[in-house]
């Protein structure tokens, strides 16, 4: 195989490593009724105008299994960071008690379990097309080498080792979503 095919395959692999990284952080943002900082991640604060990620502002912890608690650098940060947290779409309520916030996390209905599933799905697939695309766009590529004078045989065995790749980790896209979903409908 040429070395020009190679470094697409490699750049492919790169490419399909950052989507499954980026799936699984979409991925552990879904609540799945146990306290986990990473629940938060997606939580900006207005820090003097400037929109900061909560994790910049304060520290979060997990006392138990059911409570986070957030204790912020400033304290004047407290209200910024309780109303953050109540705008999100986590649909969390925060206690300010004047030195840290405390955010007890309540267990999950099983309408809303179900819920969490279908979007838990809907960030899977998001995950799929994302390595599809890099699949498409790599095989692009590929295809443009033969005006570098690559054979034709080996621009297919090229294509051919792009749709293992997309095999592999689509299979792990499913991996990260099937142990999430036993997470999330684990009473």
């Amino acid at each position: 195989m040429s070395e020009l095919i190679k470094k697409q395959l490699n750049d492919a692999k790169a490419l399909m490593e950052k989507a499954i990284v980026h799936a699984d952080s979409e991925l552990s943002k879904i609540r799945a009724g146990k306290a986990n900082p990473a629940m938060l991640d997606g939580i900006t604060v207005d820090y003097y105008g400037t929109p900061t990620p909560l994790a910049q502002v304060g520290s979060v912890n997990t006392p138990d299994a059911r409570t986070l608690v957030i204790q912020p650098w400033e304290k004047t940060l407290l209200v910024p960071i309780e109303k953050a947290i109540k705008e999100s779409s986590l649909g969390l309520n925060p206690q300010n008690d004047g030195t840290i916030i405390r955010i007890n996390v309540p267990p999950l209905t099983e309408e809303r379990r179900r819920d969490l599933v279908k979007k838990l799905k809907g960030e899977a697939e998001n995950g799929k097309v994302a390595i599809r695309n890099i699949r498409k766009d790599i095989n692009d590529k590929i295809k443009k080498l033969k005006s570098e004078g690559v054979s034709e045989d080996e621009i297919k065995t090229g294509e051919g080792e792009v749709q293992k790749l997309v095999d592999t980790y689509i299979i792990k896209v499913d991996q990260l979503a099937d142990a999430k979903e036993k997470d999330i409908m684990t009473v």
